[in-house]
């Protein structure tokens, strides 16, 4: 079996497969819990701090890192055999239809940007919580709170460059979850003429909620640092965003 899924194509991109749907599973649930941001600061502190340095959190933390390296390194591995194969016709699909979209044919660069963006996003939240946690120190880099989430995001996205940067890699994620999503059905074989078209549908608009879901956040925290009208409660009070 590990044979199978490590030397042959459809191996590869079964993992791809498992490993992007558990990432999509993620996304839907990191999205569901930012937006709790907006509606009480104080009840996504408190998500937070059940998602801290906890064990099990600890544990589905390394899980999904995991799971990230496995998904870019196949992906990286099958671009470089299709490209090898086919010159430029790279992620070529069994379901044919008018026009390849871009998006298909560029996967690996946006998944580049993908984690990069990911990459600033530990950089912004998971080294500023979770991290200082298992440091065992009691406020981060800014002189926070690791567990009050919701005043390192009001300060995070009082940025504009950093609202920019968030945009950039969320219209990036966008198309990459609007190809990644029904790609995973095709590879267990439910890419025929009546199905293809259902999934494409569902793709985009299970990565269009993803993406406005994160999109929300980032817009509403920057417009109220704008207006003062911060919706992380204490943030005035502590000057995280002025």
């Amino acid at each position: 079996m590990s044979c199978f899924l490590c030397n042959s194509s459809l191996g590869k991109k079964l993992v791809m497969s498992v490993t992007g749907c558990c990432l999509v599973l993620f996304l839907l649930f990191h999205m569901s819990m930012n937006l709790v941001a907006l509606i009480s600061p104080e009840g996504y502190n408190a998500i937070c701090a059940f998602l801290g340095a906890n064990w099990y959190a600890v544990v589905a933390t390394v899980g999904l890192a995991a799971f990230v390296v496995l998904h870019f390194v196949y992906a990286l591995i099958l671009t470089i055999n299709n490209y090898r194969a086919r010159g430029t016709q790279r992620y070529a699909v069994t379901a044919n239809e008018p026009g390849v979209e871009w998006a298909s044919k560029n996967m690996l660069v946006l998944g580049v940007i993908v984690v990069l963006g990911l990459g600033l996003h530990l950089v912004h939240f998971w080294s500023k919580m979770m991290l200082v946690e298992l440091m065992g120190q009691h406020q981060n880099a800014l002189g926070l709170d690791p567990t009050n989430g919701a005043v390192l995001v009001a300060y995070t996205f009082s940025k504009w460059y950093n609202v920019v940067l968030y945009i950039v890699w969320l219209a990036a994620l966008w198309l990459h979850l609007n190809h990644g999503v029904w790609s995973m059905f095709q590879t267990v074989g439910w890419a025929n003429d009546t199905w293809y078209p259902r999934l494409k549908c569902a793709a985009k608009v299970v990565s269009t909620l993803i993406i406005l879901g994160f999109m929300a956040v980032v817009v509403a925290f920057f417009v109220c640092s704008l207006c003062g009208a911060c919706p992380a409660a204490g943030c005035a009070g502590c000057g995280a965003c002025h």
